[in-house]
């Protein structure tokens, strides 16, 4: 049977929300199960990565534009780039909520086409931006790290 396109964005929707907001804290914050399982070393920011890639794979597949998916993909890799980052990568991943904001840009497009085609090149140079900044820091930590560990030698 195949499922409307109405449908099936409402499928995603509901992953979305499971992978980004389906447990309540107190204060009302809500966090889901993507930044938990971001939590396991090592595979846990891969594991949520190739989540979020299926929703971008479903938008594809449901005929959201280039400009679109490229958007819905920029936010995966700012996830998944920062996300790696120990701590501070996690707290990122509480917040940013990478899947709820591709599935808002998935229904804009769905129930407003017209209005989907908006040039991104404003968010792809910041999301470039932040990539490079994150690799930096990336590197400016190992280096930290294995200059403390040359000292102890």
């Amino acid at each position: 049977m195949n499922a409307t396109p109405a449908n099936r964005i409402q499928r995603l929707r509901t992953l979305a929300w499971l992978l980004d907001s389906a447990i309540v804290l107190p204060g009302g914050f809500r966090i889901g199960l993507d930044p938990l399982i971001g939590l396991i070393p090592g595979l846990g920011d891969a594991i949520g990565v190739a989540f979020s890639a299926y929703i971008v794979i479903e938008a594809a597949n449901l005929g959201a534009p280039l400009s679109v998916v490229l958007r819905m993909i920029g936010n995966v890799l700012l996830d998944g780039l920062v996300g790696s980052i120990p701590i501070a990568g996690d707290l990122f991943d509480f917040a940013f909520k990478a899947n709820l904001r591709n599935i808002a840009l998935l229904e804009h497009y769905h129930f407003d086409p017209s209005g989907a085609h908006r040039s991104s090149r404003a968010f792809f140079i910041a999301a470039a931006a932040i990539s490079i900044l994150v690799v930096l820091a990336i590197i400016a930590l190992l280096v930290f790290v294995i200059i403390e560990i040359a000292k102890l030698f």
